[in-house]
């Protein structure tokens, strides 16, 4: 659930994404899908590991993966690393000349690390065509790739996978193993922003991955493992023209549950009706939550050098499932300045489910707050 990823569409279509709405990013919330896109109206049914690879008849779609590492010594990071790709034209569309630089699709990707010991918050974007082998995503063997930072999988597509990026004198190479199977968000991965028609996406998430590998800083080579969360979404539609950004959480418990929820904004700062979340118990049974589920308080802000104000900490209350969540940024700044700007970041989770102590790691997205004081 991405607005980032909207904005950013629009963005990279202005140089020839998140990306619309679930990282860190398509369509400008005003502008129709255009004609000859496939849009998301209607629930489908999802097939594993062909959902995993790129669907071009959708005019956006991400892959979004974020986590928390744990290095033998004892330091901790977290991690951002975020595929979009935007369809300048449709499918069937002729295509206007031969270059073999024209390109049908523009790929971006957000990479960022937080270096708790070093408390410090690098991030890095990237930019291409898809054309001569600059980016692009192919299935099967799932690879999704801009330049030298990529997504890439077996044969069969399920994970495990490997990512690959480096930037600001950090390097990353893990392979992710799934936990679980793929979590289906909204109404069986049909997961509707707003009223208007084609304001929705095919919405699923992996939200516990087995991450080994290393981590590279400043030169020096660190054996890390940890826990990773991944977001797919793809459509055609952007937001609702009254929506102007949202809040994100995808919050992993200590003892095997998971929380995603989406609070998407109004232009007059309440909550839109169509946020909502799911929930995984420790078995793996999975509740749809809607809006009106769950509360959420900001406790803390914090301000950036230009004065612009994020929320900082929250209270996560779920009545129905006796759930009660203290959520802290684990650094005050981790804002992306990209393609738009927002804050995308790791935090450490506290509180309680039923009678019993809660704790738990995950991940925040605050999208829409950079263009507003």
């Amino acid at each position: 659930m991405r607005r980032a990823a909207t904005a950013l569409a629009a963005g990279l279509a202005s140089l020839a994404v998140h990306a619309a709405p679930p990282a860190a990013s398509g369509l400008p919330l005003d502008e129709p899908a255009d004609a000859g896109f496939a849009q998301a109206l209607a629930v489908r049914e999802f097939a594993f590991p062909r959902d995993h690879g790129p669907h071009p008849q959708f005019r956006q779609e991400w892959w979004y993966f974020t986590g928390h590492l744990q290095a033998a010594g004892g330091e901790e990071f977290g991690f951002e690393l975020t595929f979009f790709r935007f369809a300048l034209a449709p499918p069937k569309a002729q295509p206007a000349g031969s270059s073999q630089w024209r390109a049908r699709e523009i790929y971006m990707a957000h990479f960022a690390v937080t270096d708790l010991a070093a408390r410090r918050f690098r991030f890095a974007q990237k930019m291409s065509r898809g054309a001569l082998a600059l980016a692009g995503a192919q299935s099967p063997p799932l690879k999704v790739w801009i330049d030298d930072w990529s997504l890439t999988g077996a044969d069969a597509g399920d994970p495990p996978w490997q990512l690959h990026a480096h930037a600001q004198g950090y390097a990353l190479d893990l392979a992710l193993a799934a936990l679980g199977p793929p979590v289906l968000n909204g109404e069986s991965g049909l997961s509707r922003k707003a009223d208007e028609a084609g304001a929705a996406s095919y919405y699923y998430s992996l939200p516990r991955l087995q991450a080994r590998g290393q981590l590279t800083r400043d030169g020096q080579v660190l054996a890390v493992s940890g826990l990773a969360w991944c977001d797919r979404e793809w459509g055609s539609g952007g937001l609702g023209a009254r929506q102007a950004g949202w809040d994100w959480f995808a919050l992993q418990l200590d003892d095997g549950a998971t929380l995603m929820f989406y609070a998407l904004r109004n232009l007059d700062g309440t909550r839109d009706a169509h946020s909502a979340g799911t929930f995984v118990d420790p078995h793996g049974a999975v509740r749809a939550l809607r809006s009106d589920e769950v509360a959420i308080e900001v406790t803390d802000q914090w301000r950036n050098g230009a004065g612009v104000r994020y929320p900082a900490a929250w209270r996560v209350r779920v009545a129905q499932l006796a759930l009660d969540l203290r959520v802290h940024p684990q650094l005050p700044d981790q804002e992306l300045r990209t393609t738009p700007p927002y804050w995308e970041g790791a935090v450490s989770v506290a509180g309680t489910r039923g009678a019993q102590p809660a704790r738990g790691q995950g991940y925040v997205e605050l999208v829409g707050y950079a263009h507003t004081r």
